[in-house]
């Protein structure tokens, strides 16, 4: 079975990376040291500072599984690159307004493991990321929110 490719924007893959390493090259050895340390004090049966450091191993561990196999599934995208002619896509900055509120939003429409929507940050799947796709400056879209359906002019799109 051919494993899905994952878009991430190269801001996201650069973030992967960073984790990863640490992980290897920080986290993993003083997890290390604190098993030692923990053996060191006999009876593991009843050593809570034992069980803690290898409970962490094991999330270590996990987590560097989870990274190299989103990074060998990931389709990087740099939306500096792009030229998607003035089209919502992967990776732009779309700046919207409420077309009941007035209200200014600006958001960039990234993956899954990227998305933080307090740093204006959409998941690709997301309603407001589906509603987006493809329309260009002047479209609005309507995006079905918990309250209703939500419309939002597009205001401007670019690609940083």
């Amino acid at each position: 079975m051919a494993a899905t490719t994952i878009p991430i924007t190269k801001r996201g893959a650069e973030k992967l990376r960073d984790e990863l390493q640490r992980l290897k090259s920080v986290d993993r050895p003083a997890i290390i040291t604190a098993i030692a340390d923990a053996r060191a004090q006999g009876d593991l049966s009843e050593n809570a500072d034992y069980d803690a450091a290898k409970e962490r191993q094991g999330w270590i561990e996990g987590r560097i599984k989870q990274i190299e196999g989103m990074l060998s599934n990931a389709q990087v995208i740099d939306p500096s690159e792009l030229d998607a002619g003035g089209r919502v896509v992967f990776g732009s900055t779309v700046e919207l307004e409420d077309e009941h509120t007035g209200e200014a939003l600006k958001y960039q429409i990234v993956g899954e493991d990227e998305a933080d929507l307090k740093l204006g940050l959409v998941n690709v799947s997301s309603p407001i990321a589906r509603a987006l796709i493809g329309k260009e400056e002047g479209d609005t879209a309507e995006v079905q929110a918990p309250g209703g359906v939500k419309r939002y002019e597009i205001v401007g799109v670019s690609y940083l």
